[in-house]
């Protein structure tokens, strides 16, 4: 869909997802949006010339070993080496090709090489847990890492993250960024984690967990897990800011 602004460019609109899709900005059980959501309503900025058509986010701004995390120093993290694959899709189930996508994420032991992580995990200095590639044109996109594990976080009493994957997924514009999580199937700390359940509908919650692929699973050397992220519609996968037009 598209909209027509005072200065006659064409701007892109986009479908609205079903309610229950996407978590509220406040979600009292999740501690931290007390003082991170927004307490004013929220003034639209219409999007322009500047918005839609940069920066450019091409290859060429890629290092060779970006989308490979156990790569990135002369010898290997620890943990268990696994391949995250998937498609990023439009509403309508097509490939969205050339887009950047970009995942961070704690060590095997749980624990992020961050000046404010601290808890009594060793940080592994083989591992800086960040990556990033770009979507090719059938909107496919492959990192090579290390299964991250859960961490101890102090939300509730004995509160601990499932292991999870944070991605990040970029338009043409820094504007049109999402931001999502993916998680690992059958974790059994599903059930207590405020942000998995922040997200209301349950069906758009389990699009959040990934899927077991022996069929990319490198024999001898790294599991496989399937994430597509879908951007709009029925099957959106759940953001962590709502649409508010």
């Amino acid at each position: 869909m598209t909209a027509l602004s005072e200065s006659g460019l064409v701007l892109p609109r986009y479908r609205r997802d079903p309610e229950g899709t996407h978590p509220p900005l406040d979600s009292p059980d999740y501690k931290s949006t007390g003082l991170r959501h927004p307490k004013q309503p929220l003034v639209l900025l219409p999007h322009k010339l500047t918005e839609i058509t940069g920066p450019l986010l091409g290859p060429g701004r890629l290092g060779e070993l970006d989308n490979d995390l156990t790569k990135q120093h002369p010898e290997e993290p620890q943990g268990q080496r696994i391949v995250v694959h998937g498609r990023l899709l439009d509403g309508d189930g097509r490939p969205v090709p050339n887009s950047l996508v970009e995942i961070w994420q704690a060590n095997a032991g749980g624990r992020y090489k961050h000046v404010w992580d601290n808890w009594p995990c060793p940080v592994d200095p083989n591992f800086d847990g960040v990556g990033r590639t770009i979507t090719d044109n059938e909107g496919r996109y492959e990192f090579t890492t290390i299964k991250p594990g859960a961490y101890p976080w102090k939300n509730h009493d004995n509160a601990w993250r499932p292991a999870h994957i944070h991605f990040s997924v970029f338009g043409t514009a820094f504007t049109q960024r999402l931001v999502t999580q993916m998680y690992f199937p059958d974790d059994p700390l599903f059930y207590q984690d405020p942000i998995f359940n922040s997200v209301p509908d349950e069906k758009a919650r389990n699009r959040m967990i990934s899927r077991f692929d022996l069929s990319r699973t490198v024999p001898e050397w790294a599991l496989a897990f399937e994430f597509d992220i879908v951007l709009r519609g029925r099957e959106a996968t759940p953001f962590e800011d709502e649409e508010d037009e």
